[in-house]
């Protein structure tokens, strides 16, 4: 599929409150890209979740960003929000044995993939967890051709597959697990 905006340049930034709109609009849209496409590469919900509940996602996402928990970069195209990449810490708290892994989800808008926002924002996401974590890791449906060579420009290494791990009306799709790790050099010896 031929990416549809036009190229340009993609900024990036910080998560802001008034950011929850156009995340919650492009991950809607992608309750309605699952019906036309089933082999579309996130793990959802079996129905779209209510403005509610993304409201409470919300707010528990911003405030882990905001106690340095998470990280979140939003992507914008012309001004307009078209991607949003985080960082979650795996452990439940900083202290915890687990709690130098990250786990990596991206979501970018379907009209704007193919145009370097997916690119920008992992840029920018693995500069970031830098020296917060060790190494991060993602899961990306192994159809997902697309997705997976992103994950492999920026240097992320595949490490196994979940078989049937989602299983959509009545197909299975299998899902591969992905790693980067961002340990300095010496400690990988």
């Amino acid at each position: 599929m031929a990416p549809t905006a036009p190229k340009g340049r993609v900024e990036t930034r910080e998560l802001r409150w008034t950011d929850f709109e156009p995340i919650r609009d492009i991950f809607y849209l992608v309750f309605e890209e699952r019906e036309t496409n089933p082999e579309i590469g996130l793990t959802l919900f079996a129905e779209r979740p209510s403005l509610e509940d993304e409201v409470a996602w919300f707010a528990g996402h911003f405030r882990r960003v905001s106690s340095g928990e998470t990280i979140s970069v939003v992507g914008e195209h012309d001004g307009v929000v078209v991607g949003h990449v985080a960082v979650n810490r795996v452990g439940p708290t900083a202290t915890s044995e687990s709690a130098h892994i990250g786990e990596l989800g991206i979501l970018v808008h379907r009209d704007h993939r193919g145009c370097g926002v997916g690119d920008a924002l992992m840029r920018e996401v693995i500069r970031q967890s830098r020296g917060r974590f060790d190494l991060l890791r993602l899961s990306v449906f192994s159809v997902n051709t697309r997705a997976r060579r992103l994950y492999e420009r920026h240097g992320f290494v595949y490490i196994g597959t979940r078989p049937a791990h989602v299983k959509r009306r009545e197909t299975y799709f299998d899902e591969d697990l992905m790693v980067l790790d961002l340990r300095p050099r010496a400690a990988n010896r």
